[in-house]
């Protein structure tokens, strides 16, 4: 790899690390943005470490406010935008594996780098200085390579989320995993029960909708699965003797994620969509393996791990509902359409078609091509349909229950079950759209 000999960064950033030199200070870029510089991605956030003092941070510039104090970190705002700025700090014990106890200032950055979590973070930068990498952070980024600073159980027994981030950087850099480091994870596995399902859900996300969502299969090499999601463990022991099928569940599974678009949605729709398949597993006379009604029991278990992860519900109501319906049989005629959209609703219906085209894409090859070929006559179909402005939801009916009201129904069940009535009429018949039409046809339903 061929490192740049500079990095071009912010002119908040430039001002803030000349202005610490100035009055007597270090200061450098450091972390994540300086990773990213090297290999030309565009960083999120810049951060600087400094020996100044938290104290003196805050006297050197006009405005700042307390983002971390405890740990030394201020935010210095220069024209509108904050820039963290973080005191050089040796940490305590973390006796939560997560955030130390305690930390300590000091006045030398390589005490400071010794402490982040692999090298290829630990990388420090100033403007005239150039790179300060006393950990080999710029050779492990041109081998591609995570590795831990230093001890990596030392590492991991800190801050237990650090093995996830392994995994997650591993499948956003395209890089591998040193092999002292991931021996250290599989050997700290059990720690990461320890961190707050929601930082568990950031990471598997992050991994999910990363360039490479296989490599959540590291999360089953290192044990973390059995402790974040136990339930898909087992589908990496299920296979599918079936002539639809060329992977066990797990596999398939995982080759769906890779398919479908890269939303966040419809990756954990793909993650977890045959969740069930292994406890729905049957084999008939013939050696055959089905997988009856694991549609629904996915659903379940999708909702359970869902809530568990903290999404929120919207999330899971998509979700459940794509994963509960991802089987279900659309042909291609304007009928059949119109009765799966009155189902699934609209919003989630182009979505449905993502996840059998993921599905199918994740299955025996030789049914794909009529399969796909479906698919998309099914897409131009809805299309023609949406031109033709056929009525696909209730709010587009010509009618509606203030209508029925005026007819002579009362307001109740038996007015909601009317308005069912009519609207599964114009699914079938797209004509009876008329408003008048739907009132004779309620006329009719009343006498």
């Amino acid at each position: 790899m061929n490192y740049i000999d500079r990095i071009v960064f912010p002119d908040n950033v430039g001002y803030i690390i000349e202005k610490l030199n100035l009055c007597g200070f270090e200061a450098f870029i450091v972390g994540g943005c300086v990773r990213d510089c090297i290999l030309g991605r565009v960083p999120n956030d810049w951060d600087i470490t400094t020996n100044a003092l938290p104290i003196e941070i805050k006297r050197i510039f006009e405005k700042t406010y307390d983002t971390g104090i405890e740990h030394g970190t201020v935010s210095v705002v220069v024209n509108n935008e904050s820039i963290e700025v973080t005191t050089y700090r040796i940490d305590g014990e973390y006796t939560d594996y997560r955030r130390p106890d305690s930390v300590q200032f000091t006045s030398s950055l390589k005490e400071d780098l010794a402490r982040r979590d692999f090298t290829i973070n630990a990388i420090a930068y100033h403007p005239k200085e150039g790179f300060v990498d006393h950990f080999e952070g710029l050779k492990d980024l041109g081998y591609s390579l995570i590795k831990a600073v230093g001890d990596a159980n030392q590492r991991f027994n800190e801050d237990a989320l650090r093995m996830l981030r392994a995994i997650r950087f591993s499948a956003q850099l395209g890089f591998n995993i040193e092999k002292a480091t991931f021996d250290a994870i599989i050997t700290n596995s059990r720690l990461i029960k320890n961190i707050s399902n929601e930082r568990i859900r950031d990471e598997l996300n992050k991994v999910l909708t990363s360039p490479n969502p296989m490599y959540f299969d590291m999360l089953f090499q290192t044990e973390l699965l059995e402790h974040v999601l136990p339930e898909f463990t087992i589908c990496y022991h299920t296979g599918q003797n079936n002539p639809y099928h060329v992977y066990n569940v797990a596999e398939h599974i995982m080759h769906t994620v890779e398919c479908v678009k890269n939303s966040s949605i419809l990756r954990w729709t793909m993650l977890l969509h045959d969740i069930g398949k292994p406890l729905k597993k049957t084999t008939d006379i013939n050696g055959i393996d089905h997988f009856y009604g694991h549609q629904q029991t996915s659903a379940e278990l999708a909702s359970g791990i869902l809530n568990r992860l903290r999404f929120d519900k919207e999330a899971i109501k998509k979700i459940t509902k794509l994963i509960f319906y991802h089987d279900l049989d659309i042909y291609d005629s304007e009928k059949s359409i119109r009765k799966v959209i009155s189902k699934v609703g609209e919003d989630s219906f182009l979505e449905l078609l993502e996840v059998q085209k993921a599905d199918a894409l994740g299955q025996n090859r030789i049914y794909l091509d009529k399969r796909i070929l479906k698919l998309d006559n099914i897409k131009k179909i809805y299309y023609d349909i949406k031109n033709s402005n056929q009525c696909l939801n209730k709010r587009d009916m010509a009618i509606n229950g203030h209508d029925l009201i005026l007819i002579g129904m009362e307001p109740g069940k038996d007015l909601k079950n009317m308005l069912d009535y009519l609207f599964e009429c114009v699914i079938e018949n797209p004509e009876l759209n008329d408003k008048q039409k739907l009132i004779d046809l309620a006329k009719h339903g009343i006498l």
